[in-house]
């Protein structure tokens, strides 16, 4: 075989590894009840429970936004953002948390926010929040 040959082979056989991390290691859709089983991030579609507690204190810790989120499924669960409070985040609609569960709580990395646009009343708006890395 020519050297030439060899090292397509090769090259191939690496892309389709690539491929198959990439394809394994991607992000799925669950409720909270699966997240619990798992320790890989997902992502958990729900709504802001309105009556809860929610903190959010900037003087205190501006990096620290807790609240309660009903999953699709209606379970409720305390989800911690180590970000700032998204603007608007009251007047969202539906919330996509990307994340995994530590104990009882969702650690959520981003948050994704579908929000009633001020501009149509049919239309909905998209907000993404990311949450800041913690040096340790």
């Amino acid at each position: 075989m020519k050297k030439s040959a060899i090292f397509g082979l090769v090259v191939i056989a690496i892309a389709i590894a690539v491929i198959i991390s990439v394809y394994s290691s991607s992000s799925t859709y669950a409720t909270f009840a699966e997240a619990q089983q798992t320790s890989s991030e997902l992502h958990v579609i729900g709504q802001f429970s309105k009556g809860k507690e929610m903190v959010y204190d900037a003087t205190k810790d501006a990096n620290y936004f807790s609240f309660y989120m009903k999953d699709n499924k209606g379970e409720e669960r305390k989800v911690v953002f180590t970000g700032t409070k998204p603007e608007d985040f009251e007047r969202s609609e539906q919330l996509v948390l990307t994340g995994q569960m530590v104990g009882s709580e969702f650690h959520a990395s981003k948050i994704l926010m579908k929000c009633p646009s001020k501009y149509t009343q049919d239309k909905l708006e998209v907000t993404e929040a990311k949450a800041k890395q913690a040096s340790i």
